[in-house]
């Protein structure tokens, strides 16, 4: 139906029919294709959570037995041959841009839980399609050092990598979840770039699904917060809010991540108590402390500015790494650190066996990441005066805002975290120490990290753990 080009690098539509039953929704939303005026103050919404999409057009949306899917017949690269140094130059320029954001919301003094990797690759993709001084702020702001034609095979490797973890087997227990899903969502009839189309396929294995944005903007809302919200298993919800697509949108590009996971040496239930949390201001508050007295394959370091820790999950390359510094030290901590200090110190991280306490941590949020961006240097993306003509060249695309939604729980059983972001147009021997005991009690910063890639998944801090931002 519809089109089909079966050149290389030509835009394919067809219907998914079949790839769709079992996971019918209350949305239809197909509407008969038209065409539209350029309007000059177009809102491109791109969409996307957590790490990026992995395999190939992922998840289908609910509801939606007849949408009709355009892509590229171009097929996403497997395995992309990508040097170790340029993978190292991503995850210095993604740990970088996370400890700016992280800088920048700080300034609100409440508790911080991002997933920056998500909203580097969903600003990635919307930086395939920009050009000109678009392009330099968009590099120098998210700290993209490689070039282009590097960069997204970069992320397509990274991608796959991280979606690998998901592959470990646990004997015994909740087994390891990473889900990794990503959809486009494009105004029918208009005329996205086929060079565009080539590059989500061959680097992010993303299609576009055809909505009618201009006659039914809040039906394409609802569907696209519903297929989020499935694919987060509940855990995000109304990611775009009343209002946020308008028939001035043109296409939304939906990522989302689901990650929960047991600690490789759990916490006794029995074993977690009321105890004191010293907050920044010196006051004291009773909250429930975890303890593990079995830490046998933590990783430790711990200097005269801080104690550090990593905690891995079941599968041990994924866990939960934890800056805790020392009292009345929380400010030059947090002030003096840079992407690479950070990187730095989970390096530095060694082998111990040690105890440690630490609170459950509950915490939701949901920001617009624009000013942020803005002050960081993107301007002119934010501005009719950007230059998105990889994308489209009508001309008319800049991004309107950033909404970033993220979800965290920490028990005795490990950590369950979800989110999603709106682009709103996005061995060495050491000698023997002593163990180490190690009691999470006074503000901390904490991430969730993939220690073979040194990248940050999530990123936060906890100045009350019974506080939700």
């Amino acid at each position: 139906m519809a089109f089909r080009r079966c050149r290389a690098g030509t835009i394919v539509a067809h219907t998914v029919n079949e790839r769709c039953q079992g996971r019918q929704r209350l949305f239809e939303m197909l509407f008969e294709r038209r065409c539209f005026m350029k309007v000059r103050a177009t809102i491109f919404f791109l969409v996307c959570f957590a790490l990026y999409c992995g395999g190939e057009t992922n998840g289908v949306p609910p509801g939606t037995q007849d949408l009709q899917e355009m892509k590229s017949s171009l097929e996403r690269v497997k395995n992309p041959s990508v040097p170790e140094q340029e993978m190292e130059a991503l995850a210095l320029g993604n740990a970088q841009f996370a400890v700016d954001a992280y800088k920048y919301l700080a300034l609100s003094k409440k508790n911080i839980f991002i997933s920056p990797l998500s909203i580097s690759i969903a600003l990635a993709e919307a930086y395939g399609g920009a050009k000109g001084k678009t392009a330099d702020e968009m590099a120098q702001t998210l700290h993209f050092s490689l070039p282009q034609e590097r960069l997204h095979p970069a992320f397509n490797l990274l991608d796959q990598t991280l979606e690998s973890r998901a592959d470990v087997h646990v004997d015994e227990g909740e087994p390891f979840k990473l889900a990794i899903v990503n959809a486009i969502w494009g105004q029918k009839g208009y005329p996205f770039q086929s060079t565009y189309l080539d590059l989500l396929a061959m680097n992010y294995g993303a299609g576009l699904w055809l909505v009618d944005f201009l006659h039914d903007a809040e039906g394409a809302r609802l569907l696209i917060n519903k297929w989020v919200e499935d694919e987060t298993y509940g855990r995000i919800k109304d990611l775009l809010g009343p209002g946020s697509i308008t028939e001035m949108t043109r296409m939304v590009l939906t990522n989302a991540i689901y990650f929960k996971a047991g600690w490789l040496a759990k916490f006794d239930p029995k074993k977690t108590s009321d105890a004191e949390f010293t907050l920044l201001d010196g006051s004291t508050k009773i909250v429930k402390m975890m303890f593990s007295d079995e830490l046998n394959e933590a990783l430790h370091a711990k200097t005269d500015d801080y104690e550090a820790l990593f905690l891995p999950y079941v599968g041990k390359q994924v866990g939960m790494f934890i800056l805790l510094p020392a009292p009345d030290k929380f400010g030059f901590v947090e002030e003096s650190l840079d992407g690479k200090k950070l990187l730095d110190i989970i390096g530095g991280l060694r082998q111990e066996e040690g105890t440690v306490a630490l609170p459950h941590i509950d915490m939701e949020m949901k920001i617009s990441m624009k000013d942020a961006l803005v002050a960081l240097g993107m301007k002119t993306p934010f501005s009719p005066d950007a230059d998105f003509t990889g994308i489209s060249e009508t001309g008319e695309l800049f991004i309107g805002d950033v909404v970033h939604q993220t979800f965290l729980k920490v028990d005795e059983e490990g950590t369950e975290a979800a989110g999603a972001t709106a682009v709103v147009f996005v061995g060495t021997s050491y000698p023997p120490r002593e163990p180490f005991h190690m009691v999470v009690d006074r503000p901390f910063i904490f991430a969730i990290v993939d220690m073979p890639t040194k990248t940050v998944l999530f990123l936060g801090r906890s100045l009350d753990p019974e506080v939700s931002s």
